[in-house]
């Protein structure tokens, strides 16, 4: 892979995971604002900051920090939210990666609970452990966002510890403050069980989806 940091569209069976660009702006406006209340401890833009965001996270790429995907809903063709892969960090001789995390993350409340989630991270996990051969995948959260650290927790990653002051504060009210972060991970000998727990989580997300409605008989 050599010092490259890039990656291309995920495509699972609820979820695909697309290259984030402006085009994707119209609907993440409306997903962002279908029900804000899970949004307490975690940034999300409101309708009239989504063109700002993206170019936030291009800008981003663009500098080699981040890779930012649309989540598109398989079923409707709309982006229900957001994720990405960020914070590349190379073994020492530089050459390939050691460790990734995956943040950035969002749904609209529609699609939390749907299996998207999980479908998500089962398809950068896999790419981050099988096509990177990375050593472990990060992810943190505000370590009060008791329903973000579940989360967390069910698709795998094990809890590590509270890192005090670590990062940006996202809460109200709490501008140009620090918070503290809960960091989780999964590691590449624990890659294989999780793997097959998010595909088991997957297919059963699957299966609870309603079977699409035939077409009329003709007379």
């Amino acid at each position: 892979m050599g010092t490259r940091f890039e990656a291309p569209a995920l495509d699972g069976t609820l979820v695909r995971l697309e290259p984030l660009g402006h085009r994707h702006a119209a609907d993440l406006a409306v997903a962002a604002e279908e029900d804000r209340s899970s949004y307490g401890f975690t940034w999300v833009p409101t309708a009239a900051e989504v063109g700002e965001y993206v170019d936030a996270q291009l800008a981003r790429a663009a500098a080699g920090r981040l890779i930012p995907y649309a989540q598109v809903s398989k079923e409707t063709g709309r982006a229900v939210g957001a994720t990405s892969f960020w914070d590349p960090r190379p073994w020492p001789d530089g050459e390939e990666l050691c460790a990734v995390e995956v943040g950035f993350t969002w749904l609209a409340g529609s699609a939390q609970g749907t299996g998207v989630n999980s479908e998500a991270k089962l398809l950068l996990f896999r790419h981050a452990f099988e096509e990177w051969g990375v050593a472990r995948v990060d992810l943190k959260t505000d370590a009060r966002n008791a329903r973000s650290r579940a989360a967390i927790e069910a698709v795998g990653a094990r809890f590590e510890g509270v890192l005090r002051n670590w990062s940006r504060s996202w809460a109200p009210g709490e501008d140009g403050g620090l918070r503290d972060s809960a960091i989780f991970s999964v590691v590449a000998a624990e890659w294989p069980e999780c793997r097959a727990a998010l595909e088991s989580r997957v297919a059963r997300a699957v299966s609870r989806r309603p079977s699409p409605t035939p077409p009329p008989t003709p007379a």
